[in-house]
């Protein structure tokens, strides 16, 4: 089946709405006490309000992924970000890797990865970073076989989540 990586604009704004809800849906109801899931989603990181915010934001770029022509994942990429520690450094930070469950275990991931390392380069990037659910075992295991190593943790501040899924790892692969 062909893959296609696509990246996005504005215009897709509801588009991306609708793929992050149904992915995250997915993978994170479980993560949430009653109500705080559909908060997230709706309000917090997923109304088309906001992803249209965040994709008119020219620091930003997102790419949605296609498996004979039907959304199946996202990327997004923050080219110039920073973090506790990588204050010296130009960073760019993969905030979000998302792929429906159908599409696991296909080298999408992968390929999503090599991409934003990719755009990192070609942007004269020294490190790329991103957040992990530390609870997400396999997720921080593909990532360091992609040789990122762990360099610091992170907390959530949602009160609607539930506490044992707050805490996040940090990663970084310097270039």
């Amino acid at each position: 089946m062909p893959i296609e990586i696509k990246e996005i604009n504005s215009t897709h704004a509801e588009a991306l709405s609708q793929l992050s809800k149904a992915i995250y849906a997915e993978h994170y109801l479980h993560l949430w006490y009653p109500g705080g899931a559909d908060w997230y989603m709706h309000e917090q990181a997923y109304h088309p309000a906001k992803l249209l915010s965040e994709l008119s934001d020219t620091n930003n770029r997102h790419f949605i992924v296609y498996e004979d022509e039907q959304p199946i994942g996202y990327l997004k990429i923050k080219i110039s970000a920073t973090w506790e520690g990588f204050e010296l450094f130009d960073c760019l930070e993969i905030e979000r890797i998302y792929l429906h469950k159908r599409a696991s275990g296909k080298g999408i991931g992968k390929q999503l990865m090599q991409l934003s390392e990719q755009i990192a380069r070609e942007t004269h990037k020294d490190k790329i970073f991103l957040k992990a659910m530390d609870s997400s075992h396999n997720a921080v295991a593909f990532y360091q076989k992609l040789g990122y190593t762990i360099c610091g943790t992170w907390v959530l501040p949602f009160e609607q989540m539930k506490e044992e899924y707050r805490g996040m790892i940090i990663l970084s692969k310097t270039l």
